[in-house]
Protein backbone atom coordinates (compact mmCIF):
# COMPACT_ATOMS: atom_id res chain seq x y z
CA UNK A 1 0.00 0.00 0.00
CA UNK A 2 1.05 3.32 -0.83
CA UNK A 3 2.65 5.35 1.90
CA UNK A 4 0.16 8.12 1.26
CA UNK A 5 -3.15 5.58 1.60
CA UNK A 6 -4.25 4.41 5.10
CA UNK A 7 -6.21 1.46 5.61
CA UNK A 8 -9.61 2.13 7.94
CA UNK A 9 -9.75 -0.40 10.78
CA UNK A 10 -11.62 1.64 13.36
CA UNK A 11 -14.07 4.78 13.22
CA UNK A 12 -14.73 6.62 16.43
CA UNK A 13 -18.27 8.34 15.38
CA UNK A 14 -19.64 11.40 17.97
CA UNK A 15 -22.53 13.57 16.62
CA UNK A 16 -24.85 15.98 17.52
CA UNK A 17 -26.95 16.08 14.00
CA UNK A 18 -27.50 12.84 12.56
CA UNK A 19 -28.31 13.27 9.57
CA UNK A 20 -27.44 10.37 6.98
CA UNK A 21 -25.80 9.01 9.78
CA UNK A 22 -27.47 5.17 9.73
CA UNK A 23 -26.61 5.01 6.41
CA UNK A 24 -23.31 6.11 6.62
CA UNK A 25 -22.37 3.53 9.53
CA UNK A 26 -23.94 0.98 7.71
CA UNK A 27 -21.34 1.89 4.63
CA UNK A 28 -18.81 1.98 6.80
CA UNK A 29 -19.38 -1.82 8.46
CA UNK A 30 -19.64 -3.21 5.12
CA UNK A 31 -16.31 -1.85 4.62
CA UNK A 32 -15.39 -4.12 7.57
CA UNK A 33 -14.73 -0.99 9.90
CA UNK A 34 -15.04 -1.27 13.43
CA UNK A 35 -17.28 1.44 14.69
CA UNK A 36 -17.23 3.02 18.26
CA UNK A 37 -19.38 5.64 19.47
CA UNK A 38 -20.94 7.65 22.46
CA UNK A 39 -23.99 8.18 24.00
CA UNK A 40 -27.12 8.87 21.76
CA UNK A 41 -24.90 8.28 18.86
CA UNK A 42 -24.03 4.60 19.77
CA UNK A 43 -27.74 4.08 20.88
CA UNK A 44 -28.84 5.29 17.32
CA UNK A 45 -26.56 2.97 15.66
CA UNK A 46 -27.28 -0.09 17.61
CA UNK A 47 -30.70 0.71 17.13
CA UNK A 48 -30.69 0.07 13.65
CA UNK A 49 -29.09 -3.11 14.15
CA UNK A 50 -25.11 -2.48 13.59
CA UNK A 51 -22.78 -3.64 15.95
CA UNK A 52 -20.75 -0.78 17.85
CA UNK A 53 -18.65 -0.52 20.89
CA UNK A 54 -19.08 2.28 23.50
CA UNK A 55 -16.36 4.28 23.91
CA UNK A 56 -15.79 3.44 27.36
CA UNK A 57 -14.48 -0.02 25.77
CA UNK A 58 -11.83 2.34 24.87
CA UNK A 59 -11.90 4.52 27.92
CA UNK A 60 -12.16 2.15 30.90
CA UNK A 61 -14.29 4.85 32.45
CA UNK A 62 -18.15 5.31 31.87
CA UNK A 63 -19.77 8.57 30.80
CA UNK A 64 -19.63 11.13 33.60
CA UNK A 65 -20.72 14.73 35.06
CA UNK A 66 -24.16 14.61 31.99
CA UNK A 67 -21.76 14.07 29.53
CA UNK A 68 -19.35 16.64 29.85
CA UNK A 69 -16.64 13.49 30.48
CA UNK A 70 -16.54 11.00 27.92
CA UNK A 71 -13.51 11.29 25.36
CA UNK A 72 -11.48 13.37 27.69
CA UNK A 73 -8.85 10.32 27.55
CA UNK A 74 -5.52 8.92 26.59
CA UNK A 75 -7.63 5.86 25.30
CA UNK A 76 -8.97 8.07 23.01
CA UNK A 77 -6.17 10.79 22.06
CA UNK A 78 -3.88 8.50 22.18
CA UNK A 79 -5.27 6.48 19.41
CA UNK A 80 -6.14 9.20 17.07
CA UNK A 81 -2.88 11.10 17.92
CA UNK A 82 -0.34 8.58 17.42
CA UNK A 83 2.14 8.32 14.73
CA UNK A 84 1.80 4.63 12.91
CA UNK A 85 4.85 3.52 12.12
CA UNK A 86 6.67 5.56 14.93
CA UNK A 87 8.47 2.90 17.23
CA UNK A 88 7.81 4.82 20.57
CA UNK A 89 4.45 5.94 19.55
CA UNK A 90 3.48 1.84 18.72
CA UNK A 91 5.34 0.94 22.46
CA UNK A 92 2.83 3.07 24.29
CA UNK A 93 0.00 2.08 22.44
CA UNK A 94 1.26 -1.19 23.47
CA UNK A 95 1.91 -0.84 26.76
CA UNK A 96 -1.02 1.07 27.72
CA UNK A 97 -3.88 -0.90 25.48
CA UNK A 98 -4.08 2.00 23.35
CA UNK A 99 -6.18 1.01 20.24
CA UNK A 100 -5.63 3.08 16.91
CA UNK A 101 -8.64 5.15 15.64
CA UNK A 102 -7.91 5.91 12.15
CA UNK A 103 -11.47 8.22 11.09
CA UNK A 104 -13.27 10.59 13.38
CA UNK A 105 -16.42 11.40 12.62
CA UNK A 106 -17.54 14.33 14.71
CA UNK A 107 -20.28 17.63 14.85
CA UNK A 108 -20.28 19.68 17.45
CA UNK A 109 -23.20 20.34 19.88
CA UNK A 110 -25.37 23.15 18.00
CA UNK A 111 -24.04 25.98 20.04
CA UNK A 112 -24.83 28.68 17.42
CA UNK A 113 -28.41 27.25 16.85
CA UNK A 114 -28.80 27.38 20.66
CA UNK A 115 -28.15 31.20 20.65
CA UNK A 116 -30.11 31.69 17.33
CA UNK A 117 -33.37 30.12 19.09
CA UNK A 118 -33.05 32.51 21.90
CA UNK A 119 -31.86 29.86 24.90
CA UNK A 120 -30.89 31.42 28.77
CA UNK A 121 -27.16 31.38 29.36
CA UNK A 122 -27.24 28.29 31.01
CA UNK A 123 -28.60 26.57 28.44
CA UNK A 124 -25.85 28.16 26.29
CA UNK A 125 -23.32 27.24 28.36
CA UNK A 126 -24.38 23.82 28.41
CA UNK A 127 -23.81 23.73 24.31
CA UNK A 128 -20.21 24.37 24.07
CA UNK A 129 -18.71 21.45 22.98
CA UNK A 130 -15.17 20.56 25.03
CA UNK A 131 -14.81 17.08 23.67
CA UNK A 132 -15.52 17.71 20.02
CA UNK A 133 -13.16 19.88 19.40
CA UNK A 134 -10.12 18.69 21.16
CA UNK A 135 -10.70 15.07 19.39
CA UNK A 136 -11.36 17.13 16.26
CA UNK A 137 -7.60 19.15 16.82
CA UNK A 138 -6.35 15.89 17.46
CA UNK A 139 -7.44 13.76 14.18
CA UNK A 140 -6.47 16.73 12.40
CA UNK A 141 -2.74 17.35 14.01
CA UNK A 142 -2.10 13.79 12.81
CA UNK A 143 -3.65 13.93 9.31
CA UNK A 144 -0.80 12.12 7.95
CA UNK A 145 -2.49 8.84 9.06
CA UNK A 146 -6.21 9.54 10.53
CA UNK A 147 -8.95 11.23 8.72
CA UNK A 148 -11.70 13.38 10.39
CA UNK A 149 -15.14 14.22 9.16
CA UNK A 150 -16.84 17.47 10.58
CA UNK A 151 -19.51 17.70 7.89
CA UNK A 152 -22.13 15.30 7.01
CA UNK A 153 -21.97 16.44 3.43
CA UNK A 154 -18.36 14.84 3.35
CA UNK A 155 -19.72 11.06 4.51
CA UNK A 156 -20.25 10.65 0.68
CA UNK A 157 -16.93 11.77 -0.09
CA UNK A 158 -15.29 9.31 2.29
CA UNK A 159 -17.04 6.59 1.28
CA UNK A 160 -15.98 7.46 -2.19
CA UNK A 161 -12.49 7.27 -1.15
CA UNK A 162 -12.82 3.98 0.78
CA UNK A 163 -14.65 1.90 -2.55
CA UNK A 164 -11.99 3.57 -5.10
CA UNK A 165 -9.14 2.36 -2.23
CA UNK A 166 -9.70 -1.39 -0.98
CA UNK A 167 -10.74 0.43 2.16
CA UNK A 168 -8.29 3.24 2.31
CA UNK A 169 -8.07 7.12 2.35
CA UNK A 170 -5.14 8.93 0.56
CA UNK A 171 -3.27 11.95 1.95
CA UNK A 172 -5.01 14.57 -0.06
CA UNK A 173 -8.07 13.93 1.08
CA UNK A 174 -6.59 13.74 4.76
CA UNK A 175 -5.30 17.04 4.40
CA UNK A 176 -8.27 19.03 2.96
CA UNK A 177 -10.43 17.49 5.71
CA UNK A 178 -8.00 18.53 8.32
CA UNK A 179 -7.77 21.74 6.73
CA UNK A 180 -11.93 21.73 7.31
CA UNK A 181 -12.19 20.40 10.39
CA UNK A 182 -9.55 23.20 11.99
CA UNK A 183 -11.65 26.18 10.42
CA UNK A 184 -14.88 24.46 11.91
CA UNK A 185 -13.44 24.80 14.95
CA UNK A 186 -12.10 28.18 14.57
CA UNK A 187 -15.67 29.07 13.56
CA UNK A 188 -17.57 27.68 16.30
CA UNK A 189 -14.63 29.32 19.02
CA UNK A 190 -15.82 31.99 17.09
CA UNK A 191 -19.01 32.49 17.84
CA UNK A 192 -19.05 31.57 21.37
CA UNK A 193 -16.25 34.27 22.52
CA UNK A 194 -18.28 36.37 20.46
CA UNK A 195 -21.58 35.60 22.37
CA UNK A 196 -19.37 35.90 25.59
CA UNK A 197 -18.15 39.42 24.75
CA UNK A 198 -21.82 40.57 23.59
CA UNK A 199 -22.78 39.04 27.11
CA UNK A 200 -20.88 41.04 28.68
CA UNK A 201 -20.61 44.13 26.70
CA UNK A 202 -17.21 43.91 25.83
CA UNK A 203 -16.87 45.94 22.03
CA UNK A 204 -13.23 45.92 21.93
CA UNK A 205 -12.22 42.34 23.58
CA UNK A 206 -8.28 41.39 23.26
CA UNK A 207 -9.00 38.77 20.58
CA UNK A 208 -11.23 39.32 18.02
CA UNK A 209 -12.49 36.15 16.05
CA UNK A 210 -14.93 35.85 12.83
CA UNK A 211 -15.55 33.06 11.02
CA UNK A 212 -18.74 30.88 9.47
CA UNK A 213 -19.36 27.99 6.87
CA UNK A 214 -19.03 28.75 3.15
CA UNK A 215 -22.57 29.50 1.49
CA UNK A 216 -21.63 29.87 -1.97
CA UNK A 217 -18.16 30.04 -3.93
CA UNK A 218 -18.36 32.42 -6.22
CA UNK A 219 -16.79 32.63 -10.08
CA UNK A 220 -15.16 35.89 -8.92
CA UNK A 221 -15.28 38.62 -6.69
CA UNK A 222 -15.52 42.27 -7.73
CA UNK A 223 -13.25 41.59 -10.86
CA UNK A 224 -12.54 38.91 -12.63
CA UNK A 225 -8.97 38.44 -11.48
CA UNK A 226 -9.84 38.03 -8.05
CA UNK A 227 -11.24 35.09 -6.16
CA UNK A 228 -14.20 35.11 -3.89
CA UNK A 229 -16.81 33.54 -1.58
CA UNK A 230 -19.61 33.58 0.57
CA UNK A 231 -19.35 33.24 3.87
CA UNK A 232 -22.43 33.26 6.35
CA UNK A 233 -21.93 34.49 10.54
CA UNK A 234 -23.54 33.30 13.44
CA UNK A 235 -25.68 36.23 13.08
CA UNK A 236 -29.51 35.85 12.95
CA UNK A 237 -30.14 38.96 10.58
CA UNK A 238 -33.08 38.72 7.18
CA UNK A 239 -31.52 40.04 4.29
CA UNK A 240 -29.13 37.84 1.62
CA UNK A 241 -27.74 35.21 4.07
CA UNK A 242 -31.20 33.98 5.02
CA UNK A 243 -32.60 34.58 1.51
CA UNK A 244 -34.40 31.75 -1.05
CA UNK A 245 -33.45 32.51 -4.44
CA UNK A 246 -36.57 31.47 -6.08
CA UNK A 247 -35.11 32.20 -10.00
CA UNK A 248 -32.70 33.64 -11.96
CA UNK A 249 -28.47 33.33 -12.07
CA UNK A 250 -26.31 32.43 -9.29
CA UNK A 251 -25.71 36.05 -7.55
CA UNK A 252 -21.92 37.17 -7.94
CA UNK A 253 -19.68 39.06 -5.31
CA UNK A 254 -21.29 42.45 -6.38
CA UNK A 255 -24.93 41.60 -6.35
CA UNK A 256 -24.55 40.15 -2.98
CA UNK A 257 -23.00 43.25 -1.67
CA UNK A 258 -25.40 45.83 -3.79
CA UNK A 259 -28.35 43.07 -2.21
CA UNK A 260 -27.84 43.56 0.94
CA UNK A 261 -27.17 47.52 0.70
CA UNK A 262 -30.56 48.19 -0.86
CA UNK A 263 -32.01 45.44 2.05
CA UNK A 264 -30.46 47.27 4.72
CA UNK A 265 -31.62 50.49 3.21
CA UNK A 266 -35.39 49.51 2.59
CA UNK A 267 -35.50 48.14 6.03
CA UNK A 268 -35.39 51.38 7.61
CA UNK A 269 -39.13 51.84 6.68
CA UNK A 270 -41.81 49.99 8.55
CA UNK A 271 -43.86 48.09 6.63
CA UNK A 272 -46.90 48.67 8.52
CA UNK A 273 -46.80 52.10 8.25
CA UNK A 274 -45.84 52.12 4.69
CA UNK A 275 -44.47 50.78 1.82
CA UNK A 276 -41.43 51.78 0.58
CA UNK A 277 -38.73 50.58 -2.13
CA UNK A 278 -35.02 51.60 -2.49
CA UNK A 279 -33.17 51.04 -5.83
CA UNK A 280 -29.78 50.77 -5.58
CA UNK A 281 -26.25 50.67 -7.89
CA UNK A 282 -23.09 50.01 -6.97
CA UNK A 283 -23.64 49.97 -3.13
CA UNK A 284 -25.21 53.28 -3.30
CA UNK A 285 -29.27 54.23 -3.60
CA UNK A 286 -30.32 55.86 -7.04
CA UNK A 287 -33.80 56.52 -5.85
CA UNK A 288 -35.52 55.50 -2.62
CA UNK A 289 -39.36 56.57 -2.18
CA UNK A 290 -42.31 55.34 0.34
CA UNK A 291 -46.20 55.70 -1.08
CA UNK A 292 -49.32 53.41 -0.08
CA UNK A 293 -48.23 50.89 -2.48
CA UNK A 294 -45.20 49.40 -3.33
CA UNK A 295 -46.12 50.21 -7.22
CA UNK A 296 -46.20 53.94 -6.65
CA UNK A 297 -43.07 53.82 -4.12
CA UNK A 298 -41.43 52.19 -7.43
CA UNK A 299 -42.20 54.86 -9.84
CA UNK A 300 -41.30 57.17 -7.51
CA UNK A 301 -37.96 56.02 -6.62
CA UNK A 302 -37.50 55.26 -10.77
CA UNK A 303 -38.12 58.95 -10.84
CA UNK A 304 -35.14 59.64 -9.13
CA UNK A 305 -32.66 58.63 -11.18
CA UNK A 306 -34.10 56.20 -14.34
CA UNK A 307 -30.36 56.36 -16.04
CA UNK A 308 -28.47 54.68 -13.19
CA UNK A 309 -32.04 52.21 -11.90
CA UNK A 310 -30.49 50.23 -15.59
CA UNK A 311 -29.04 46.96 -14.14
CA UNK A 312 -29.47 47.72 -10.20
CA UNK A 313 -31.02 45.98 -7.36
CA UNK A 314 -34.34 46.55 -6.22
CA UNK A 315 -35.11 46.07 -2.39
CA UNK A 316 -39.25 46.24 -1.16
CA UNK A 317 -40.46 46.39 2.65
CA UNK A 318 -43.08 44.50 1.72
CA UNK A 319 -44.19 41.04 -0.03
CA UNK A 320 -43.63 41.66 -3.71
CA UNK A 321 -47.29 42.08 -5.71
CA UNK A 322 -48.35 41.65 -9.13
CA UNK A 323 -48.84 44.95 -9.93
CA UNK A 324 -45.39 46.05 -8.64
CA UNK A 325 -43.66 43.26 -10.52
CA UNK A 326 -45.33 44.17 -13.67
CA UNK A 327 -43.57 48.05 -13.19
CA UNK A 328 -40.08 46.54 -12.07
CA UNK A 329 -39.48 44.14 -14.73
CA UNK A 330 -40.05 46.55 -17.52
CA UNK A 331 -36.36 47.84 -17.60
CA UNK A 332 -33.26 45.40 -17.05
CA UNK A 333 -32.63 44.34 -13.19
CA UNK A 334 -30.41 42.22 -11.32
CA UNK A 335 -32.09 41.26 -8.32
CA UNK A 336 -35.14 42.00 -6.42
CA UNK A 337 -35.01 41.47 -3.13
CA UNK A 338 -38.24 41.55 -0.89
CA UNK A 339 -39.87 39.66 2.52
CA UNK A 340 -42.16 37.74 0.20
CA UNK A 341 -43.76 37.15 -3.38
CA UNK A 342 -47.18 36.38 -3.87
CA UNK A 343 -47.87 33.48 -6.86
CA UNK A 344 -48.78 35.92 -9.54
CA UNK A 345 -46.00 38.28 -9.26
CA UNK A 346 -43.49 35.56 -8.93
CA UNK A 347 -44.72 34.11 -12.27
CA UNK A 348 -44.28 37.69 -13.74
CA UNK A 349 -40.54 37.88 -12.74
CA UNK A 350 -40.29 34.43 -14.29
CA UNK A 351 -40.53 35.76 -17.49
CA UNK A 352 -36.98 37.54 -17.13
CA UNK A 353 -34.90 34.29 -16.60
CA UNK A 354 -31.92 35.95 -15.54
CA UNK A 355 -33.66 38.57 -13.02
CA UNK A 356 -32.97 36.76 -9.50
CA UNK A 357 -35.93 36.97 -6.84
CA UNK A 358 -34.80 35.88 -3.75
CA UNK A 359 -37.61 36.58 -0.81
CA UNK A 360 -36.18 36.64 3.02
CA UNK A 361 -38.85 36.19 5.56
CA UNK A 362 -38.91 39.62 7.07
CA UNK A 363 -36.69 42.52 7.50
CA UNK A 364 -33.76 43.33 9.43
CA UNK A 365 -34.32 45.47 12.60
CA UNK A 366 -32.46 48.94 11.79
CA UNK A 367 -32.05 48.77 15.47
CA UNK A 368 -30.67 46.35 16.32
CA UNK A 369 -26.69 46.07 17.14
CA UNK A 370 -24.22 44.01 15.27
CA UNK A 371 -20.60 44.08 14.22
CA UNK A 372 -19.66 45.44 10.87
CA UNK A 373 -15.94 44.22 9.48
CA UNK A 374 -13.53 44.80 6.97
CA UNK A 375 -9.87 43.74 6.67
CA UNK A 376 -7.08 46.52 5.83
CA UNK A 377 -3.37 45.72 5.24
CA UNK A 378 -2.49 42.95 8.65
CA UNK A 379 -5.44 43.86 10.09
CA UNK A 380 -9.68 43.66 10.52
CA UNK A 381 -11.77 46.81 11.27
CA UNK A 382 -14.43 45.85 13.67
CA UNK A 383 -17.11 48.25 14.89
CA UNK A 384 -20.37 47.96 15.76
CA UNK A 385 -23.40 48.41 13.49
CA UNK A 386 -24.74 51.78 12.61
CA UNK A 387 -27.82 51.40 14.28
CA UNK A 388 -29.23 54.87 15.04
CA UNK A 389 -32.48 55.87 13.74
CA UNK A 390 -33.89 59.21 13.30
CA UNK A 391 -37.02 58.44 15.20
CA UNK A 392 -35.08 57.87 18.17
CA UNK A 393 -33.47 61.06 17.83
CA UNK A 394 -34.24 64.51 19.23
CA UNK A 395 -34.45 67.11 16.28
CA UNK A 396 -32.84 70.29 17.34
CA UNK A 397 -34.33 73.30 15.26
CA UNK A 398 -31.26 75.63 15.08
CA UNK A 399 -33.09 78.40 12.77
CA UNK A 400 -35.15 81.69 12.95
CA UNK A 401 -38.06 79.35 10.67
CA UNK A 402 -38.52 76.11 12.22
CA UNK A 403 -40.36 73.32 9.22
CA UNK A 404 -43.58 72.38 8.51
CA UNK A 405 -45.37 69.25 8.87
CA UNK A 406 -44.57 68.44 5.82
CA UNK A 407 -40.88 69.73 5.79
CA UNK A 408 -40.17 67.72 8.81
CA UNK A 409 -41.65 64.63 7.78
CA UNK A 410 -39.06 65.13 4.14
CA UNK A 411 -36.53 65.62 6.80
CA UNK A 412 -36.88 62.40 8.61
CA UNK A 413 -37.06 60.66 5.46
CA UNK A 414 -33.96 62.16 4.11
CA UNK A 415 -31.69 61.46 6.76
CA UNK A 416 -32.97 57.75 6.91
CA UNK A 417 -31.09 57.64 3.86
CA UNK A 418 -28.42 59.40 4.44
CA UNK A 419 -27.10 56.58 6.22
CA UNK A 420 -27.07 54.45 3.51
CA UNK A 421 -25.33 56.69 0.77
CA UNK A 422 -21.77 56.68 0.61
CA UNK A 423 -19.95 59.79 2.37
CA UNK A 424 -19.68 62.87 1.40
CA UNK A 425 -23.76 62.05 0.93
CA UNK A 426 -26.19 64.92 0.26
CA UNK A 427 -29.71 63.65 -0.47
CA UNK A 428 -32.77 66.13 -1.79
CA UNK A 429 -36.06 64.49 -0.65
CA UNK A 430 -40.08 65.92 -1.62
CA UNK A 431 -43.09 64.02 -0.32
CA UNK A 432 -41.47 60.43 0.53
CA UNK A 433 -39.43 60.20 -2.28
CA UNK A 434 -35.56 60.98 -3.13
CA UNK A 435 -35.35 63.55 -5.91
CA UNK A 436 -31.33 64.04 -6.19
CA UNK A 437 -28.17 62.15 -4.65
CA UNK A 438 -24.87 62.83 -4.39
CA UNK A 439 -22.72 60.39 -3.22
CA UNK A 440 -18.95 59.71 -2.52
CA UNK A 441 -17.57 62.74 -3.21
CA UNK A 442 -14.01 64.44 -1.81
CA UNK A 443 -16.20 67.84 -0.74
CA UNK A 444 -19.41 67.88 0.58
CA UNK A 445 -20.72 70.86 -1.67
CA UNK A 446 -19.44 68.57 -5.25
CA UNK A 447 -22.10 66.15 -3.43
CA UNK A 448 -24.73 68.95 -2.94
CA UNK A 449 -23.79 70.45 -6.67
CA UNK A 450 -23.63 66.67 -8.14
CA UNK A 451 -27.33 65.77 -6.25
CA UNK A 452 -28.89 69.31 -8.06
CA UNK A 453 -27.83 68.04 -11.10
CA UNK A 454 -29.29 64.69 -11.27
CA UNK A 455 -32.38 66.69 -9.58
CA UNK A 456 -32.29 68.45 -12.83
CA UNK A 457 -31.99 65.72 -15.20
CA UNK A 458 -34.80 63.81 -13.52
CA UNK A 459 -37.12 66.34 -14.15
CA UNK A 460 -36.02 66.53 -17.85
CA UNK A 461 -36.51 62.82 -17.95
CA UNK A 462 -40.03 63.11 -16.55
CA UNK A 463 -40.97 65.74 -18.79
CA UNK A 464 -41.06 68.30 -16.48
CA UNK A 465 -40.43 72.00 -16.69
CA UNK A 466 -38.24 72.75 -13.07
CA UNK A 467 -36.03 70.21 -11.35
CA UNK A 468 -37.23 67.83 -9.06
CA UNK A 469 -34.93 70.12 -6.38
CA UNK A 470 -37.71 72.80 -6.03
CA UNK A 471 -39.40 72.69 -3.22
CA UNK A 472 -37.78 70.39 -1.61
CA UNK A 473 -35.66 68.99 1.53
CA UNK A 474 -31.91 68.68 1.62
CA UNK A 475 -29.90 65.86 4.16
CA UNK A 476 -26.69 65.86 4.78
CA UNK A 477 -24.82 62.84 6.29
CA UNK A 478 -22.01 64.86 8.20
CA UNK A 479 -21.67 69.02 9.09
CA UNK A 480 -21.22 71.35 6.76
CA UNK A 481 -18.08 72.53 7.36
CA UNK A 482 -18.55 75.58 5.63
CA UNK A 483 -21.71 77.53 4.24
CA UNK A 484 -21.10 76.49 0.49
CA UNK A 485 -22.59 73.13 0.61
CA UNK A 486 -25.77 74.37 2.15
CA UNK A 487 -26.41 77.73 -0.12
CA UNK A 488 -25.74 74.88 -3.38
CA UNK A 489 -28.92 73.29 -1.58
CA UNK A 490 -30.62 76.63 -1.55
CA UNK A 491 -29.64 77.33 -4.95
CA UNK A 492 -31.22 73.98 -6.12
CA UNK A 493 -34.26 74.93 -5.08
CA UNK A 494 -34.14 73.03 -0.91
CA UNK A 495 -36.18 74.81 1.51
CA UNK A 496 -35.27 72.70 4.70
CA UNK A 497 -32.20 70.83 5.93
CA UNK A 498 -31.33 68.22 8.23
CA UNK A 499 -28.03 67.70 9.52
CA UNK A 500 -25.83 66.52 12.48
CA UNK A 501 -24.52 69.78 13.49
CA UNK A 502 -21.06 70.28 15.35
CA UNK A 503 -18.60 72.31 13.55
CA UNK A 504 -16.69 74.96 14.38
CA UNK A 505 -18.63 76.99 11.97
CA UNK A 506 -22.17 75.94 12.79
CA UNK A 507 -23.14 79.27 13.54
CA UNK A 508 -21.94 80.51 10.05
CA UNK A 509 -24.24 78.02 8.20
CA UNK A 510 -26.70 78.93 10.86
CA UNK A 511 -26.95 82.12 9.59
CA UNK A 512 -26.41 81.15 6.11
CA UNK A 513 -29.94 79.17 6.41
CA UNK A 514 -31.29 82.19 7.93
CA UNK A 515 -30.40 84.73 5.16
CA UNK A 516 -31.82 82.22 2.46
CA UNK A 517 -35.17 81.89 5.13
CA UNK A 518 -34.28 78.15 5.41
CA UNK A 519 -35.64 75.51 8.39
CA UNK A 520 -32.79 73.63 9.57
CA UNK A 521 -32.67 70.94 12.13
CA UNK A 522 -29.76 69.43 13.67
CA UNK A 523 -29.60 65.78 15.00
CA UNK A 524 -26.20 65.21 17.11
CA UNK A 525 -25.90 62.27 15.09
CA UNK A 526 -23.33 61.65 11.94
CA UNK A 527 -24.32 58.98 9.54
CA UNK A 528 -20.44 58.46 7.70
CA UNK A 529 -20.69 55.23 5.65
CA UNK A 530 -17.15 54.66 3.74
Amino acid sequence: MSENLRKIARALISVSDKTGLIDFAKALSGHGIELVSTGGTAKAIADAGLKVKDVSDLTGFPEMMDGRVKTLHPGVHGGLLAIRGNAEHERAMAAHNIAPIDLLVVNLYPFEATVAKGADYDDCIENIDIGGPAMIRAASKNHADVAVVVDVTDYATILEALTANNGATGLALRKKLAQKAYARTAAYDAAISNWFAANLGEYTPDYRAIGGPLAEKMRYGENPHQSAGFYKTPEQRFGVSTARQLQGKTLSYNNVNDTDAAFECVAEFDPVRTAAVAIIKHANPCGVAEAASLKEAYELALRCDPVSAFGGIVALNRKLDAEAAFEIVKIFTEVIIAPDADEEAIKIVAAKKNLRLLVTGGLPDPRAAGLYARTVAGGLLVQGRDNAVVEDMELKVVTKRAPTVQELADLKFAFRICKHVKSNAIIYAKEGATVGIGAGQMSRVDSSRIAAWKSAEAAKAAGLPESLAIGSVVASDAFFPFADGLLAAAEAGATAVIQPGGSMRDNEVIAAADEKGLAMVMTGYRHFRH
